[in-house]
């Protein structure tokens, strides 16, 4: 399951991220313990628990003192402010300074994004 290139341990959180920002997994809602995740998933328990530190860290994770390790409150808005910013920033700008390169005017763009090139249909609001 975990075979990308970037250490186990980022992998993990990278798919706790993505439960939390699907919604698969709720705020408030207990997580697998590092010894459950280790065991299913056939891994060190450290690993498991580096993962968990890490998100820990960046508050999508907070641990309840006997009772394990639950999605912390504001969780799912926090990821998907971070994704939102590096979308702008790793995605879109460097799209629109190719678009630049290109000779493609802003009206261009705009019109492509509002389905004037047949991508999709504007919505009420936008018509």
């Amino acid at each position: 399951m975990f075979d990308g290139p970037e250490p186990i341990y980022l992998q993990i959180a990278q798919m706790i991220r993505a439960q939390v920002l699907a919604g698969e997994l709720k705020e408030e809602e207990q997580v697998m313990s590092t010894t459950q995740f280790a065991t299913t998933f056939r891994i060190n328990p450290a690993t498991a628990q580096k993962a968990f530190a890490g998100l820990v860290d960046e508050g999508v994770l907070y641990k309840r003192r006997g009772l394990g390790m639950f999605v912390a409150p504001g969780a799912r808005e926090r990821l998907l402010d971070d994704h939102r910013k590096s979308y702008f920033e790793e995605v879109l700008a460097p799209a629109l300074q190719q678009a630049d390169l290109l000779g493609i005017s802003t009206d261009d763009v705009v019109a492509y994004v509002l389905g004037a090139n047949g991508r999709r249909k504007p919505t009420t609001e936008e018509s």
